[in-house]
Order: C-alpha cells, then sequence, then structure tokens
C-alpha cells in the first residue's frame, strides 16, 4: 500500500516488511511479555487473485513466524483479506491459508472474540456463512455471560463508526442501520472494549459505556502519526491503552 500511495513503480512491500520486522523486535523485548500480538486485519494488500497475493501471503508468515513462541499472532480478517463482497471460496481460502475468520480465546480472565467484519459490512454473497456466523456470536456473548469473565474485548477490522454512533455511513465504517442494532447488542452482551484497523488512523469514541478504539497501521498510515502500533494493559478493574510511534514503542509494560 506505501508503494500504491506513493505511485512507485514496480509496486513492492519492502517497506512493510523492515516495519514489520521493527514491530517484531520490540515486541519481543517488551518485559512482561505481551499476552498475545493482535492483526485487526488486512494481513496483506493484494486482493486475492492481483498479482502479489501469493508473495505477500508468503511473507507475512515469514515475518510473523518471527514472534516469541510465547506471544501468540491472533489475526482478524479485514477486506483485502477475503474481499469487499466476501464469497465462499474467498473465506475458504483464508481459512487454507491464515486460519479461521472467527473465533473466541481467553487471555487469564479475559474473553476476547474476533469477528468477521465483512459479514456487517457485505453478505450478499455469503448469507449462509453471515448467519452461521450470527449464531455463534450470539452464542458466545449468552455463554459469557454465565463463565464471569473478567473483561470482554471484541478485536475487527471494520469499525462499527469513526468518531460517534450516530454518524453517517462513510468506506471507514459500517451501516448504521447494521451498527446501532450490533452495538447495542454487544453493549448488553457485557464487551468493555471494540478494537478495529482499516481506517489507517488512529480514531474511535464511545457507545454508552463501551468503548470502540480504531487503531492506525504498522504498515501504510493516513493521518497524522506515523507507522506504529498500540499497547493495551488489561488489570483487573481496567483496560488503558496508547498508541506508539515505530521509534517510541516502549520496552516495558508497568501494571
Amino acid at each position: 500500500m506505501i508503494d500504491d500511495m506513493a505511485e512507485r513503480s514496480p509496486n513492492t512491500w519492502k517497506e512493510e516488511i523492515q516495519l514489520t520486522r521493527i514491530a517484531v523486535d520490540r515486541i519481543n523485548q517488551m518485559k512482561p511479555k505481551p499476552k498475545f500480538f493482535v492483526v485487526c486485519g488486512d494481513l496483506v494488500h493484494a486482493f486475492q487473485g492481483e498479482t502479489g497475493r501469493k508473495e505477500q501471503e508468503r511473507d507475512f508468515m515469514k515475518e510473523f513466524s518471527r514472534i516469541d513462541p510465547s506471544i501468540p499472532l491472533v489475526c482478524c480478517c479485514g477486506n483485502h483479506d477475503i474481499g469487499n463482497t466476501p464469497t465462499p471460496e474467498s473465506i475458504q481460502h483464508y481459512r487454507d491459508t491464515i486460519g479461521d475468520d472467527y473465533f473466541s480465546f481467553w487471555a487469564g480472565g479475559v474473553k476476547c472474540l474476533v469477528l468477521n467484519s465483512q459479514f456487517y459490512e457485505d453478505p450478499s454473497q455469503v448469507l449462509e456463512l453471515s448467519k452461521e456466523h450470527s449464531t455463534w456470536l450470539d452464542q458466545e456473548l449468552k455463554d459469557a455471560q454465565s463463565e464471569k469473565c473478567k473483561h470482554l474485548l471484541t478485536f475487527q477490522h471494520i469499525p462499527w463508526f469513526l468518531e460517534t454512533p450516530s454518524e453517517g455511513k462513510d468506506y471507514f465504517n459500517i451501516d448504521k442501520d447494521v451498527r446501532l442494532p450490533m452495538l447495542e447488542k454487544l453493549h448488553k452482551g457485557g464487551v468493555k472494549t471494540i478494537f478495529c484497523g482499516h481506517y489507517h488512523r488512529n480514531a474511535g469514541g464511545m457507545y454508552k459505556d463501551m468503548e470502540e478504539v480504531v487503531t492506525s497501521a504498522i504498515g501504510c498510515p493516513l493521518g497524522e502519526a506515523k507507522s506504529g502500533l498500540r499497547v493495551v494493559k488489561v488489570t483487573e478493574g481496567d483496560i488503558t491503552h496508547q498508541y506508539y510511534e515505530m521509534d517510541k514503542i516502549p520496552l516495558s509494560a508497568s501494571l
């Protein structure tokens, strides 16, 4: 994407590789070790079938395999990964090459849900898969009530909103007719914080007392902040977070 935005030819992803290596190196040196490292979608830039797609998937695997084995890598699927209008074939390809496109996991007493946000953006070609996702999410939210987790978090690619829940439809958010019922469902289900990508800028806001956090990119930022990542600290009673540009990523995190 960096070369695309700069209209460079030939188009490569050498700069993204270098930025990824910096991020991985810093994460590996962090003390205490992070519970996990999450990429909120668009693992690659080329859409399925486009030139460079296989090579980008290969390099993604290669560079992120350098993460300390004790730090799990969590991947959300984005529109570049499964398509703006996903198909059963594009989702199956993602599952075959990367892994599940939605799932839940625990980190200590915290329950995390990884959503496939493309089902909320354009499910027209995958209606049955979208229904399966909805059924799964309803069950996970129900289970979370009885599991008494300390915190319930969700991760996804496309944000529900960029600044306010009432804002209009934008390329970078979900249609309001879908957005508002889903925000209410997640809030009632006990979700405390939603983490998203897609926007290539830092943004977010509140829905009632539930926070949505939109994080800029390791690769190509479009806002004022330079390439970087967000460090999230979770304690018994609170969730705090801060975005750091690459040269300012801390090597220690005081809790």
